[in-house]
């Protein structure tokens, strides 16, 4: 087709016809793009054996696996590693206390908690310990402190004044005042 329109401008350059028919003779051209334009055939598809190439020359979607929230609430949560602990903190710029910094991790994912351990383990359902996953909360020392577990037997949290969230393993102490887990994030 773009062939055809091109053989007809070189001719009608090189035999330079008067302005008149040269006219007409292009007209005729567009009218013949136009319906071969409406007639032509369906695309060609990477799946077409005929055309090839096209695999090539069609862009790919790209499957994106989607992790359970859980595993994404604990992914987002280690951001915040080595952030300072302020008690009644629910920032990242002025610190976390420990269900603050809870609170704002779930927030980020639409998911709307109180400033308050006690009130956080009034959501959710009760998960049993050899039962956590990534995501689940898990709440110490009479449920005044609260952490999210991110797998392996280790939760990140923000201790106490005078340290940064921070990562521990699930043993000695805390396992002794281990009061219970939560799952808020469904998988």
């Amino acid at each position: 087709m773009l062939h055809d329109r091109l053989v007809l401008a070189l001719l009608v350059c090189v035999v330079a016809l008067p302005s008149g028919l040269a006219q007409s003779v292009s007209d005729h051209a567009d009218k013949r793009a136009q319906v071969a334009f409406s007639q032509a055939a369906p695309a060609r598809t990477a799946s077409d054996p005929w055309f090839p190439i096209a695999e090539f020359a069609a862009p790919r979607r790209r499957k994106t696996l989607q992790h359970p929230l859980g595993v994404r609430v604990a992914d987002y949560a280690k951001r915040f590693l080595g952030t300072r602990y302020l008690y009644g903190g629910s920032s990242p710029s002025d610190g976390f206390d420990c269900s603050g910094f809870v609170r704002y991790v779930y927030a980020h994912f639409g998911v709307s908690l109180a400033h308050s351990s006690y009130a956080q383990f009034a959501r959710g359902s009760s998960i049993d310990q050899r039962a956590l996953k990534p995501g689940d909360l898990v709440f110490f020392d009479e449920l005044g402190h609260v952490g999210i577990y991110i797998g392996n037997g280790r939760f990140i949290h923000a201790p106490h004044s005078g340290t940064h969230i921070r990562i521990e393993t699930l043993g000695g102490w805390y396992r002794s005042h281990l009061d219970g887990a939560r799952r808020i994030a469904r998988s």
